[in-house]
């Protein structure tokens, strides 16, 4: 895996860079899947139920269609072999095609070094290679991991994006501790399941966009900065001349951007042993 830059024949591609997806399948070997694998997706712009703007900053973008990843795992004890690898515009890892000894096809979040042709298991007594699925309890201390359950049969909410992996620490009795990408050292419950490994696409951060035209690609659209606006549109508006604002860095709605602790959460404080900070 690694990084493709271009040589300059444009201002933009000067500093653009892309991943140069040689680990995907090509396109023309791309084997076929169930139409519910792949479905429509509409973009809300932001908006929620009612039409209100919820999240700034979003809208336009490429059309894209969602990919039915099975984050749950719940097929146990049915081997399955990788078909292809493919690219996942919804989210920055890439995914793997699985085809089950039943017949069966899913698709499945793609660890590093998993590749067509490999088997896979999702049971209590698989080996502990990439992408195959186990209960915590099941794990040797020290693996990494990733698409890790927060509650038992949740399905994985941990550790889903590129390079992301979380590390299992210590098993207390019912719980054991493992490391958050983020840092963070948390209690699960001994029954939660996770994939071995770490997650595909780890050159994903070393990426430059390359042009502001690449971001509206993304749905994402131009933010404007607070001192350049007005006092009633931002507490950072207004000011003779060029100023910086004053006062401390906060939303349009006077919430403080930096330091300002919004988690509210004191039921699942005791699963928390070290804080990411």
């Amino acid at each position: 895996m690694a990084v493709k830059s271009f040589k300059p024949t444009t201002p933009s591609m000067r500093y653009k860079t892309v991943a140069d997806f040689t680990v995907l399948t090509p396109r023309s070997e791309l084997p076929s899947r169930p139409r519910r694998l792949v479905q429509a997706k509409s973009s809300t712009g932001g908006r929620n139920s009612l039409g209100k703007m919820t999240v700034r900053h979003r809208g336009g973008g490429h059309k894209r269609k969602y990919r039915m990843v099975d984050f749950l795992r719940d097929k146990r004890d049915v081997p399955a072999t990788v078909a292809s690898i493919e690219y996942d515009p919804n989210r920055t890892a890439y995914i793997a095609l699985l085809n089950y000894a039943d017949g069966d096809k899913r698709f499945i979040l793609a660890p590093l070094n998993l590749v067509v042709g490999d088997k896979v298991l999702a049971s209590e007594s698989a080996d502990i290679k990439p992408a195959n699925n186990l209960m915590l309890s099941s794990i040797p201390v020290g693996t990494l991991i990733h698409n890790v359950e927060v509650l038992p049969g949740q399905g994985g909410k941990l550790a889903r994006s590129a390079g992301g992996y979380a590390q299992l620490m210590a098993k207390e009795g019912e719980y054991c501790q493992v490391k958050m990408p983020s840092g963070e050292m948390r209690l699960l419950h001994s029954t939660c399941k996770a994939s071995i490994g770490q997650l595909s696409n780890t050159d994903n951060e070393n990426i430059t966009i390359g042009k502001a035209g690449r971001t509206r690609w993304l749905g994402i659209r131009p933010t404007n900065r607070g001192v350049s606006m007005n006092p009633i549109d931002h507490p950072h508006g207004g000011g003779e001349g060029k100023s910086s604002g004053g006062g401390h860095p906060r939303s349009p709605w006077g919430q403080p951007a930096k330091g300002y602790k919004t988690r509210n959460n004191k039921r699942t404080d005791a699963f928390i042993i070290k804080r990411r900070k």
